[in-house]
């Protein structure tokens, strides 16, 4: 039975982003339904039809439904053991859900200031202190993953893994803002926008035309 992602815009959805990403990455079959965001309440209604969270993304594999973007992620990591959604070496994949599970439960001041907005001109703002610490916290992760795993691929651990997909919304928050990054963090960031999935999801934002107001405020 083929898989089912339920996600957000891809213009403005990270959430959706990130899991959806791993489907591709992998190479994992899957159909996939976009239900626009605070669009009113009959597509609200569509998405309590899938999960009472009233949340998407959300994953439908037969009778089973997972929502949040990284419990999607590990449970596809358990339907697909062979695929290496997280590194395969203990350490390397400890460390990796452990970044991860550190971008799912932070950055708070850098979310909320850099919304993710494909569409939007590349252009800084002005941020917080907060938002600059974040900035900082994962510019620090990035080069010591790549310190620790270059000679095995570009990516954080070498080859893509659900970490990627984790930080993937953050490459096009500090594109999209023009923060300021170090060279390693640059050129991670080259090698994920090449990444077919990664460029298939914003040829695929920068097609919709839907705009939500309360997210162009910036």
């Amino acid at each position: 039975m083929t898989l089912k992602l339920f996600i957000g815009n891809k213009n403005y959805s990270s959430w959706s982003m990130r899991p959806w990403l791993v489907l591709k990455a992998f190479g994992i079959p899957f159909d996939e339904t976009v239900i626009p965001l605070y669009t009113g309440a009959a597509d609200k209604q569509r998405i309590l039809d899938v999960t009472s969270s009233g949340k998407v993304p959300a994953l439908v594999d037969g009778d089973i439904t997972v929502w949040d973007s990284l419990a999607i992620i590990e449970y596809l990591a358990e339907r697909f053991p062979d695929m290496a959604v997280w590194p395969s070496d203990r350490a390397a994949r400890a460390h990796a859900r452990a970044i991860g599970a550190e971008m799912h439960g932070g950055f708070g001041p850098l979310r909320r200031e850099c919304g993710m907005n494909i569409h939007r001109p590349v252009r800084a703002k002005m941020l917080s202190i907060e938002a600059l610490v974040d900035i900082a916290r994962i510019q620090e992760m990035w080069i010591d993953c790549r310190q620790r795993h270059a000679r095995s691929g570009p990516y954080l651990f070498g080859a893509f893994s659900a970490a990627d997909a984790m930080y993937a919304p953050v490459v096009h928050r500090f594109r999209t803002y023009a923060i300021d990054v170090q060279p390693r963090v640059q050129d991670y960031m080259d090698v994920m926008r090449m990444h077919p999935a990664f460029a298939q999801w914003t040829q695929e934002a920068l097609a919709e035309t839907l705009t939500i107001e309360k997210f162009e405020t910036d």
